[in-house]
């Protein structure tokens, strides 16, 4: 049995893995899991991630949850080039920094921002006030300054000369604000040259095919959602306006 990747394309840490299984030539099965059709709460996918949660990895016999969990270990088991994952005990300590750090930061405000703009007005009908907006931006645009001088600096990628994991992970939870309508790198040239490498790094035209679906999320209507997510969801999001 080959590999298989159980992946949604609108998800930020399924885009990371598609793109770094894409990029360095790893052959595995895409199974599609659609969140907003509810396929993550199957008993059949259970079976596969018991989290129910996307990315899932199943190799083998073997299963394996989170995506950072799952990257780390495609890049072990197919000896990806070392600047994804560096042998240099520095150099990995720096992706491994922000991959510790991504997650109650980048991804947390970002991924907030996507919600409200996106998902909170298809299920109430009326879209979050100019006011809360204007702070979740603000949240955002304070680890974005901290991602640019504590992470960035004045190299061209996280870990120093070359593209890392990091960045790849960096990149893709930072589009998903932009695929709400909030161009974050605008008036930002350091962010938009290193997101230019980045996808230089990757293959623009992979970047681009993995994050059409996200790019064009603003068409996402409430009859595409599952009946039984969308008053979960609802009430997900109104405890956090």
């Amino acid at each position: 049995m080959g590999l298989e990747l159980y992946l949604d394309l609108l998800s930020q840490p399924c885009r990371a893995l598609y793109i770094f299984a894409r990029r360095n030539n790893i052959p595995f099965e895409f199974k599609l899991v659609q969140l907003a059709k509810g396929q993550h709460k199957t008993e059949e996918f259970r079976k596969v991630n018991v989290l129910m949660k996307v990315p899932a990895l199943k190799d083998g016999s073997f299963t394996l949850a989170e995506s950072i969990a799952i990257l780390l270990y495609l890049a072990q088991k197919f000896k990806t080039p070392d600047h994804w994952y560096p042998s240099d005990l520095q150099k990995r300590a720096r992706v491994d920094e922000y991959l510790s750090w991504q997650h109650a930061n980048i991804r947390a405000k970002g991924s907030k921002v996507f919600l409200m703009k996106v998902l909170l007005p298809i299920l109430t009908g009326q879209p979050l006030s100019a006011e809360k907006l204007e702070f979740l931006i603000e949240d955002l645009n304070v680890v974005l300054k901290q991602f640019e001088e504590k992470f960035l600096q004045d190299k061209p990628f996280i870990a120093g000369s070359e593209i890392s994991l990091a960045d790849l992970v960096a990149l893709v939870e930072l589009m998903q604000p932009v695929g709400s309508g909030y161009n974050l790198f605008e008036d930002r040239p350091k962010l938009a040259e290193w997101r230019r490498r980045v996808e230089e790094a990757v293959g623009k035209e992979l970047f681009q095919e993995a994050h059409e679906g996200i790019m064009n999320v603003k068409n996402l209507t409430a009859d595409q959602l599952a009946p039984e997510l969308l008053e979960t969801f609802k009430q997900q999001l109104l405890k956090q306006v």
